[in-house]
């Protein structure tokens, strides 16, 4: 069973890597990617304990980034993880942005009256402090009654506490796991504010690798239309079930919510198959990027 997509609590999932691994091997994930928001640490902390249980581990990251003034998670994988120190220090500067994000969201809460300080939401996301941090502290503190509600009347992008985070432009972001040797695939499509099947040819044009097929979120009507976009522009497939641990507790690793994630046995084969340098070819002659092999509950993610 694979499964691409994960969070540690190195961003904002509830397992540590170690424990992330020890889960893959109960359920049966043979191929683990470790996709933490922002940074590397949780794929770097769970190589030793992957190595020792068997598990073929993949390196990935999730990005937010900006399109049209929206935000759109851009999911990064290296399938060769040792060529990465330029794309490792761009990743430096977006978790400075992130911190002094956070600084400001404390202000702005306390403006509001709530008795939330910067402290306390790092003391619970460690290195990778984000909103999901400071609702759970609204609903720890019983100033909200769950989640969705910290979000929807105080974090959200158009809600009265929310504040303004600067994120890498979505080419610029596919342009550097490009360069770095990466296929830069579209994260949980559904979740894209905007029409995916119009945005695609955009996307692709500043030279998008892959899609996100089989996500936790999609049913299979949803799997099969991004299916049909993946081979209709000629991109790659990846797949994963967004693996949270108790922060989702109805999203399974490797099965997704309630069973309904079904990831191809071949699939990360059939990326490694697509070559690194392959993957970053253009083709001028058709001004665009050509990839050489051809392709074959809704609970909203916050950072």
């Amino acid at each position: 069973m694979i499964d691409l997509h994960s969070h540690t609590n190195e961003s904002d999932g509830s397992c540590s890597p170690a424990e992330l691994v020890e889960e893959a091997v109960r359920v049966g994930v043979t191929t683990l990617g470790i996709t933490d928001h922002d940074t590397f640490a949780g794929y770097d902390k769970a190589i030793g304990a992957a190595a020792d249980a068997g598990l073929k581990l993949v390196c990935g990251i999730e990005l937010s980034t900006k399109l049209h003034s929206h935000s759109v998670h851009l999911l990064g994988y290296f399938l060769d993880a040792n060529s990465l120190a330029d794309f490792r220090e761009w990743v430096l500067d977006l978790q400075a942005s992130r911190r002094e994000r956070d600084a400001r969201l404390a202000v702005r809460l306390r403006e509001l009256g709530f008795d939330i300080t910067l402290e306390e939401a790092e003391a619970r996301g460690r290195g990778m402090t984000g909103r999901p941090h400071f609702a759970q502290i609204m609903l720890d503190k019983g100033y909200v009654s769950d989640i969705r509600e910290a979000f929807n009347k105080y974090l959200d992008e158009s809600a009265k506490g929310y504040v303004y985070r600067r994120e890498p432009q979505f080419a610029e972001s596919v342009e550097r796991i490009r360069k770095a040797g990466g296929i830069a695939s579209l994260a949980h499509p559904i979740r894209v504010n905007g029409d995916v099947p119009a945005l695609i040819p955009e996307l692709r044009e500043a030279g998008l690798s892959a899609i996100e097929a089989y996500h936790s979120d999609h049913d299979a009507e949803h799997t099969e239309l991004y299916l049909r976009l993946a081979s209709q522009y000629g991109m790659l497939v990846t797949g994963g079930s967004d693996y949270h641990g108790a922060v989702k507790p109805g999203v399974k690793l490797g099965t997704g919510y309630t069973g309904n994630l079904h990831i191809p046995e071949d699939l990360v084969e059939r990326l490694r198959a697509a070559g690194v340098t392959p993957a970053v070819r253009r083709d001028e002659s058709e001004g665009g990027w050509k990839e050489t092999l051809p392709p074959r509950h809704r609970d909203t993610e916050r950072n």
